[in-house]
């Protein structure tokens, strides 16, 4: 007997173009699907109901045969199912790639919020191949729209249709410092973006272990402790902790004071910080401040301990004119998307860091999603490289953090990292 509690879902229809374009696609059958994507659009068609396109598909017929993937999709063309049998995964490379050459967006999301690449990472060692193809893609993407101009945000959330042939992204802007510049879109919330003037506007809170905006977004967290360590100890190999004769220090982002304080107990020659929100001024300007007005007079001869009050952007061309050079430059900021971070290594670095000194950031760069991370780690490279700067990776592990809303994001608003690894940068001019 029926169940009456139990009813049948509601298919969304699907046209015929659509399906033949997704059966070929899981298929590998590229010289069915190659008359197909010469018409503009086919290459990003979407499954209504799981969200899977082209890329999707022929991603997904490679699961192995423990069946890594918890879905299976068959596609019906006139009695016609791709099975995803037999599996050559050169051929499924070779369809991979035409679909990018025909304008697939490797950024797009199924219903279960993976892009292909984030498909293709999950099934496995046997994708491997097409999670890098991925990454490529979205490389030159981003290269593409930087030679134009400007940096489309990496696609890291729930998203609303786009106009076709349009990368599918939403209107979050990752930080340079990994932490979210996008408001999380809750239930009966609006999405906030996070842009530096709204920041640096809103009212903080101060925690133990946490530093957060008005609206809960971490700012900067204890947890970051460890990579701070790890990039001080990067920066400065080689430092001598004699008054006088320490490094020469310039960071721009205070937030909790982590890597300040790390820096300072060094004993530098020079240590400059900067620091544009005003609630972090105040506390550094305070009696009990390790930074305090005490701090900036006790600078060894010939060297200078001082906290620039402003935006970067407003304060580094005084550095420059002053002839001012650093050893060791960190940057650290919120509210800031990946264009703010090569504008500072690209126009400023240049003149400001010694000849022999080292450059870091901290690389939080798409670090909700793998295939971000990757994306934002490699466009970097390549772009310190045309700045005259190479870069050195050292992998930190990331101990487990918790889920959303736990742990470590117990009360802040979105998780901004979900990976195992952080990839560190330390950067130096070119022979």
């Amino acid at each position: 007997m029926d169940d009456p509690a139990f009813t049948l879902p509601t298919l969304n229809p699907i046209d015929e173009n659509t399906q033949t374009i997704l059966l070929h696609a899981s298929q590998h059958n590229l010289a069915a699907l190659k008359p197909l994507l010469r018409i503009p659009g086919n290459a990003s068609v979407q499954d209504p109901e799981t969200g899977f396109t082209p890329l999707h598909a022929a991603i997904a017929a490679c699961e192995d045969e423990e069946g890594n993937s918890s879905e299976v999709v068959v596609w019906e063309v006139g009695g016609e199912k791709g099975d995803g049998e037999k599996v050559d995964i050169e051929k499924a490379k070779d369809v991979v790639r035409e679909l990018f050459m025909s304008g697939a967006i490797w950024n797009d999301l199924d219903v279960r919020n993976e892009t292909p690449g984030c498909l293709a990472w999950r099934l496995g060692t046997k994708t491997r191949d097409l999670y890098e193809l991925c990454v490529e893609a979205g490389v030159r993407a981003e290269m593409l729209l930087g030679i134009m101009g400007r940096y489309e945000a990496l696609d890291s959330g729930d998203e609303e249709d786009e106009e076709e042939g349009e990368a599918d992204v939403d209107a979050m802007e990752s930080e340079t410092n990994g932490h979210t510049a996008e408001g999380v879109e809750g239930e009966g919330e609006e999405k906030k973006d996070v842009n530096s003037a709204d920041y640096l506007a809103s009212t903080l809170k101060f925690e133990d272990d946490k530093l957060l905006d008005a609206d809960a977004n971490g700012v900067m967290m204890a947890w970051e402790t460890n990579i701070m360590r790890r990039s001080v100890d990067l920066l400065l190999p080689n430092q001598n902790q004699q008054a006088g004769e320490g490094a020469r220090i310039l960071n721009i982002g205070f937030g909790m004071g982590i890597i300040d304080r790390m820096f300072a107990a060094t004993k530098p020659r020079s240590h400059h910080i900067i620091e544009a929100h005003p609630a972090v001024l105040e506390k550094l300007a305070a009696a009990d401040s390790d930074f305090s007005s005490a701090w900036e007079s006790s600078a060894p001869p010939g060297g200078k301990y001082v906290v620039h009050k402003g935006r970067w952007q407003d304060t580094l061309p005084g550095l420059l004119e002053s002839g001012e050079v650093f050893d060791a430059i960190y940057f650290d900021t919120f509210g800031e998307d990946y264009s703010a971070l090569k504008e500072f290594f690209s126009e400023f670095v240049p003149g400001l860091l010694d000849e022999n000194g080292r450059f870091g950031f901290f690389n939080g760069l798409g670090a909700d999603r793998r295939v971000c991370y990757d994306v934002y780690t490699r466009v970097a490279e390549l772009d310190l490289s045309e700045a005259g700067m190479d870069v050195e990776w050292t992998d930190v592990p990331v101990e487990e953090l918790g889920g959303e809303g736990e742990g470590e994001w117990k009360g802040v608003r979105r998780r901004y990292w979900t990976l195992d690894t952080y990839r560190l940068p330390i950067c130096s001019f070119l022979a």
